[in-house]
């Protein structure tokens, strides 16, 4: 099937599954400047309520839905002129599982897109997940969705973020977090993996710009998505004490230690850390190749300068 070069205008449906998350927000946002219709679908579309004055009214809808459920997802997705997929979580619970969120839903998603004739699909996953998904489930599932992607829409686009950093991220406050409350905070392997962190608005561009791009730059194409900077886990722990103007020691830790104490972390309702994320943490997560911001048009944005409005 031909892709068509497609536009975003008043009257274009676009649903956002996954809507109500961090990326979510953001997207939604950046989504409604262009006057489009959106559907927001998610288990929980309470959550994003907020978003409701970012249009104007009647401009952003919400659907409740379970994305593992294919019945429930195809009210939203039926009428819809682009989808963009950003489900995603970082801990399996119940049947909230990794497999389910990142396969099960994704497969579902591409059916339904084919079913229903959607010009575009945009589909968010995580940057590195070919090399990681050895000993990682979420790697591995991640990477699993990707193919149940191409394997229904195969002009999809598949966007693999670095660690996204914003105001509400897991990441950069949960570390500033631990530095208001410790005299001292963790360098798990010694601090030596290597990240590429990406603003979350920038991200977001990526994704509403690849719903209307050149078919020939992104249909059916990976882009990886980093920031202007590669980082160490070490140096990005830094940066966070500075701008938070905070003087911590810094403990390096044994990577079978961290698992350790990620296996009793995990017993929490909403555990800080487990031990699929310390299987992360052997792989460095940055972008090889051209960074995909750059084939956008978009100037990826410098860590500090974001984290010094919320740190």
């Amino acid at each position: 099937m031909k892709t068509e070069f497609f536009k975003l205008k008043r009257g274009t449906v676009v649903t956002v599954i996954g809507g109500s998350g961090f990326l979510g927000h953001y997207v939604v946002r950046e989504l409604a400047k262009t006057g489009v219709t959106i559907k927001l679908v998610s288990r929980d579309p309470d959550k994003a309520s907020a978003l409701r004055v970012c249009g104007a009214v009647g401009q952003i809808g919400f659907v409740k839905a379970d994305v593992a459920k294919i019945s429930q997802l195809e009210k939203a997705i039926k009428g819809s002129d682009a989808v963009i997929n950003l489900v995603g979580i970082l801990y399996s619970k119940g049947k909230h599982n990794f497999h389910n969120m990142h396969v099960t839903a994704a497969d579902n998603i591409a059916k339904l897109c084919q079913s229903n004739q959607v010009k575009r699909l945009v589909h968010v996953s995580a940057l590195g997940v070919e090399r990681s998904c050895q000993n990682s489930q979420y790697a591995k599932t991640k990477l699993a969705g990707e193919k149940a992607i191409l394997q229904h829409f195969n002009k999809a686009t598949i966007l693999r973020p670095s660690v996204i950093f914003g105001a509400e991220d897991n990441f950069t406050n949960l570390f500033n977090w631990m530095a208001k409350i410790s005299p001292a905070l963790p360098l798990i392997g010694s601090g030596r993996t290597k990240f590429q962190p990406v603003f979350v608005g920038d991200v977001a561009k990526a994704v509403v710009q690849c719903l209307q791009e050149d078919p020939n730059l992104v249909c059916s194409k990976t882009l990886e998505l980093g920031g202007p900077t590669v980082y160490t886990f070490k140096e990005i722990i830094e940066i966070i004490l500075k701008v938070g103007h905070r003087r911590r020691l810094l403990l390096p830790i044994p990577m079978f230690l961290a698992k350790i104490k990620a296996f009793f972390l995990e017993l929490m309702p909403n555990p800080i850390m487990t031990r699929d994320q310390i299987e992360l943490l052997k792989y460095d997560n940055i972008v090889f190749g051209k960074n995909g911001l750059t084939t956008l048009g978009i100037t990826p944005t410098h860590m500090e300068s974001i984290l010094e409005t919320y740190i």
